[in-house]
């Protein structure tokens, strides 16, 4: 029998979870998809020094304080990692927008069409990009303007359910639902070791959102995220796609037994029925979730954390060739 990953892609677009070039480069996923978490790491590999030697030069040339250079740096570097990237797969690269405007609309739009920008001066496909940005109210409705400009985006950092509705109502490309991140907080808020995969809370959440999606005739597709084992992994085979780490990817190679599809867009069906979702509904419904609330504070913060680093050694780099 074909592998478990080999069984997967013939139901579900796989997606590498890393800006590794070595690992995009052996396990050739159809997209790729990547942070600041992702990019700091990779950063310290050879492979992007010339990347980084390229956009710090990029950002002296166009001037500015010290910390307009900076991020002018670090927003070439990963329009530079994205180019790269672009050239081992067949399909789309996301790039995230500076977690730190996650709570600023104008500010988001700003920096995304900088990034397309960015691209489009490297001979990039923009449509072969899509922009990262948080599922905060304010990253929704950025989003929601950047799809009326030909901007995909992919919202990140999604929790709950009313933030995976109001991604569908303002026409968003594509949403990254959490899995791992909902069990450990789970986890952590009940003591439990465990979960069957089917009881997974983070499961049963894309579950849901898939099948809302579906059933109602929403087109923006569902795209799991943040896998912590490949049961979690196996429970949303069908799932639109699905990012998975060189780790896990691995994990499913070695695997050979039977893997069911477990989402069919075509048998999807829900009680939960559409409904404007506003941003007082947006934030009440939001603060009734305290999962939601504390994992997408915490991911933001964990982000922004990682990006500051990233500027870090960008402007290391940039006083040694100073």
């Amino acid at each position: 029998m074909n592998s478990k990953l080999d069984q997967l892609k013939t139901m579900t677009t796989v997606v590498a979870d890393t800006g590794d070039l070595d690992a995009i480069a052996q396990w050739r996923p159809q997209d790729a998809t990547t942070n600041p978490s992702l990019l700091l790491k990779a950063a310290a590999s050879e492979a992007y020094r010339p990347m980084l030697d390229k956009a710090v030069a990029f950002a002296s040339q166009r001037g500015g304080s010290g910390a307009e250079q900076l991020t002018i740096a670090t927003d070439m570097l990963a329009v530079l990692a994205g180019k790269e990237i672009l050239n081992l797969i067949p399909g789309v690269v996301s790039t995230e927008v500076d977690a730190r405007l996650s709570f600023d609309t104008a500010a988001t739009l700003e920096r995304a069409r900088r990034l397309i920008d960015y691209y489009d001066r490297q001979g990039v496909d923009t449509s072969r990009v899509l922009i990262k940005i948080a599922a905060t109210w304010e990253g929704i409705r950025a989003a929601e303007q950047l799809e009326k400009e030909g901007i995909h985006c992919n919202l990140t950092l999604l929790f709950s359910f009313v933030q995976a509705a109001a991604c569908a109502e303002a026409g968003a490309y594509l949403i990254s639902p959490f899995v791992g991140r909902i069990l450990d907080w789970h986890l952590a808020s009940t003591g439990r070791d465990s979960y069957p995969a089917a009881e997974d809370p983070g499961v049963q959440s894309v579950t849901r959102i898939y099948n809302y999606y579906k059933a109602n005739g929403f087109n923006t597709v569902v795209m799991g995220a943040s896998f912590r084992n490949t049961g979690e992994i196996e429970m949303l085979a069908g799932c639109d796609r699905l990012t998975i780490s060189p780790a896990l990817l691995q994990e499913l190679k070695d695997d050979h037994g039977e893997l069911p599809q477990q989402l069919n867009a075509g048998s999807a069906s829900t009680a939960d029925k559409p409904h404007h979702v506003d941003e007082k509904r947006f934030r009440w419904e939001s603060n009734e979730d305290a999962m939601a609330t504390e994992k997408l504070a915490d991911g933001i913060r964990r982000f922004a954390t990682d990006q500051i680093e990233l500027e870090s050694r960008v402007r290391q780099l940039a006083t040694e060739a100073a």
